[in-house]
């Protein structure tokens, strides 16, 4: 996104790294499922109908909407049509149908080289899947863990993704010249949207929640936290042009994203004023958000004439927020509220005693 059309050189440099936010994604989530779930009692069942309920239908409204752009421009460039030349399609085009079948049943991210079939971003809707069914597995096993065992896990997940990273940038196993945003082969690939590699990211998240469900709750290291990691990631943010972008891309900001989740979820003095409608209305929207921002910049910036950009402007980009949110609220006000409702388990899970403690290692 950065190449377009972020004229000013601080948001440019500021989009740089969005990507980024996938990563703080796959934090939350594991953060966000055991503070929810630990302690209750839910079938495997009621957990995935529940999970399935919460993802799916956006998504498989998004993927109604991208679907003939999908098809159409995988048979151009099987025609070798030079006006959708979409490098990150080689492959997928003359696997159209594997890849239909694979974005349709959230496995994509399992083949590296049709991990961005269809609709980009699904990819990590795919990872996450993998997360929901690992979920109910993973809980009991970290919930026997004592807290400094816990506390283990971000600084080894860390070390981990950076291990395989560094280890990449070291062999070339792509036969790379250089490794850059646009460098593509099914080593980079897996290495960025396979689901065990990104499976870190989710346990840091798992990690932190239970810490949190078991800490004093000490409001007063709310607000050092939270800056803690916003300092963190401003750092990235300042030094990302002699940062490598794979370091950056596989997990280097997830011990940051989970202190900064564990520090808002301590509230923080002020941050009420944030509780009201309409950021719940914008939190809500979110979702959607993420899987139509790609249409909506087609939609806001692409000459379709040329196959090149326009609108490159603060405007342009004012312009794409606005659209983007407003469609997000409306497919989530009317897409994705209703289907939930009708998808999700209709038995509420029983309430039960929390788990014991374990002694401390």
């Amino acid at each position: 996104m950065q190449a377009f059309f972020f004229p000013v050189a601080a948001v440019r440099q500021f989009a740089s790294i969005g990507y980024c936010g996938v990563s703080f994604f796959f934090v939350l989530s594991g953060f966000i499922l055991v503070y929810t779930y630990s302690g209750r009692a839910a079938s495997l069942r009621e957990f995935w109908q529940s999970r399935f309920a919460r993802i799916y239908p956006a998504l498989a409204f998004c993927m109604l909407l991208t679907g003939p752009g999908f098809f159409f421009c995988c048979i151009r460039i099987q025609a070798h049509d030079p006006h959708f030349n979409i490098p990150e399609w080689n492959w997928i085009a003359p696997h159209m149908w594997l890849g239909a079948v694979l974005s349709v049943t959230l496995l994509e991210s399992w083949i590296p080289q049709a991990a961005l079939a269809w609709n980009m971003p699904n990819w990590s809707l795919s990872v996450e899947a993998f997360f929901y069914f690992m979920f109910p597995f993973l809980l009991p096993r970290l919930t026997r863990l004592s807290r400094r065992q816990l506390a283990a896990i971000v600084p080894v997940g860390w070390l981990f993704a950076l291990v395989c990273t560094l280890a990449y940038m070291r062999f070339h196993p792509d036969g790379a010249a250089e490794i850059t945003h646009h460098t593509i082969g099914p080593w980079i690939y897996a290495l960025k949207y396979h689901p065990l590699m990104r499976l870190p990211e989710f346990l840091m998240g798992m990690a932190a929640g239970l810490l949190f469900l078991r800490g004093e709750r000490n409001r007063k290291m709310a607000w050092p936290l939270v800056l803690l990691g916003l300092t963190a990631i401003a750092a990235v943010v300042v030094l990302s042009p002699w940062i490598p972008f794979l370091v950056i891309h596989t997990a280097l900001l997830a011990p940051a994203f989970a202190v900064l989740i564990y520090g808002i979820a301590l509230r923080p003095a002020g941050v009420g004023v944030l509780e009201n409608r309409a950021m719940e209305a914008l939190g809500e929207a979110s979702y959607p958000f993420y899987l139509l921002h790609p249409i909506v910049i087609s939609m806001v910036f692409q000459d379709w004439r040329t196959g090149g950009l326009h609108h490159q402007t603060l405007l342009g980009l004012g312009i794409w927020l606005l659209l983007a949110v407003a469609i997000a609220v409306l497919v989530d006000r009317f897409v994705e509220r209703p289907l939930r409702r009708l998808l999700r388990p209709r038995r509420k899970p029983v309430e039960v005693a929390p788990l014991p403690v374990p002694a401390e290692a």
